[in-house]
This record gives C-alpha cells, structure tokens and sequence, in this order.
C-alpha cells in the first residue's frame, strides 16, 4: 500500500474518531471502554501518545537520530494512566493537537526519508512508509475500543482486507490446520500453518473484525469448524 493512500486513511480515521469525541457527554470519559481495565480516558490518550512515538519515528527516518518511539515501557504506561483521568475537553485537546503534529511531521517527508529504516516497539527493523500504517490501526481500531456505538464495519473494504491480510500472516503460524480467508471481490487468505481444509467467507470488515477480537464469527460463513484465535495485539 502506497505511503498517500494510508495517510489517507489516517485523515480519515482521526476525523471520524474526532467526531465520536465530541459527541460524548463529560462523564463519558470515565466509563469502561472495550479493553479491559481500560477507561475511555486511557484510549484516548492512548491514542494521542501514540501520535507522539510515531512523530519520534518520523523524526528518526528524516535526521538520521535515532528516536525510539518510548523512552520504556514502564514510562510508556504512566504516561497513559497519568492522562487516563482528565477532563474531556482536555483530552479531546489532546488528540487533535497530536494528530497535527503526526500530520506535519509525516507531510515533511521526503521519498529517501520514507526508505530509511527504523525500529518499532516490539524491537523490529520496519522501514519507514509502514509508519503510516501503524496509525492507520490505532486511530480505526481503538475508535472501535471506546465502545461509543461505532462498530469495524466502518472500516473501508480495503483497509480491512489489508488488516485481515497481515493479522492472518501474523497467526497461521500460531494456529495448528488451516483455513482459507475468503471475501468476494477481495480474494482469499491462508489462516494456518497446516493443509487448507475449507473456508471462512464474509466481509472483509467481518473477518477483521473476528481476527482481531473486535466481533465474533456469528456474520462469517464457514465450511469447517471455525478455529479458536490467539491474541492480537
């Protein structure tokens, strides 16, 4: 996928995300989301955090400065139960401010820049144009974890096939037989590290959905026994 096309989707995701935002009530802030043991205040700021490391990122492939995205983990999650508990307002600041600096740190890349390479949180080398990427899945699937009655349906059909694309990847090697992934007009995916035995078709926005724990496989339509998944993410 092309670095224009996902800060696309970017754009996107964060304006409907800040739509749900400023439609909920201030006490809305403090009330469960769908991760547990998170409020909505931690995925917001969660979210807004996330900008931040990504600009660290973006700031890395551009100067050549090595910039990790956290300074460590420990310091990564205080800095989320420290916002957690702020007004809305301040959180919505928060997230809008922080989505800017993405924006403008991302539109002063150059083509060399997008090349270069740099390390994700997880420690692995990713060059630089998948950055886009990764705020691609937080800004669209934590919109979904706020539990504000925005479902992975709104997801564009190819940004979910993408997801359901690289989730899968990531879990054939972690479930034993195989499956194929089936959307009409998108193609099909292996799940699975063993011999394909049948399918699982649906929408890609169902089976992404599915893959990633944010819906079960009640709207998909299997030929054989759907199989249990490990945790994504």
């Amino acid at each position: 996928m092309d670095v224009e096309t996902l800060l696309g989707w970017v754009r996107e995701g964060q304006e409907r995300l800040e739509r749900t935002v400023a439609d909920l009530p201030e006490h809305a802030v403090a009330a469960p989301s769908a991760l547990p043991g998170w409020t909505r205040g931690h995925v917001l700021t969660h979210v807004a955090r996330n900008a931040d490391a990504l600009v660290n990122l973006l700031t890395w492939a551009r100067t050549g400065v090595r910039t990790p995205m956290y300074s460590s983990p420990d310091q990564r999650n205080a800095d989320i139960e420290a916002g957690a508990r702020r007004a809305l307002a301040e959180q919505r600041a928060d997230l809008e401010t922080s989505a800017r600096r993405f924006a403008e740190a991302a539109g002063s890349m150059t083509t060399d820049d997008w090349a270069a390479t740099v390390t994700n949180a997880q420690g692995v080398d990713i060059p630089a144009a998948q950055i886009p990427w990764l705020r691609v899945r937080e800004v669209w699937i934590h919109h979904v974890d706020l539990d504000a009655g925005v479902g992975m349906d709104v997801l564009p059909a190819e940004l979910a096939w993408a997801l359901v694309r690289e989730v899968a990847g990531w879990m054939s090697a972690r479930i034993d037989g195989g499956v194929d992934l089936v959307a009409e007009g998108h193609g099909r995916v292996p799940l699975g590290s063993g011999t394909r035995e049948g399918e699982i078709a649906g929408t890609p926005q169902f089976l992404a959905a599915w893959l990633t724990g944010r819906g079960n496989a009640d709207r998909l339509r299997p030929t054989v026994p759907v199989p249990e998944l490990p945790r994504w993410l």
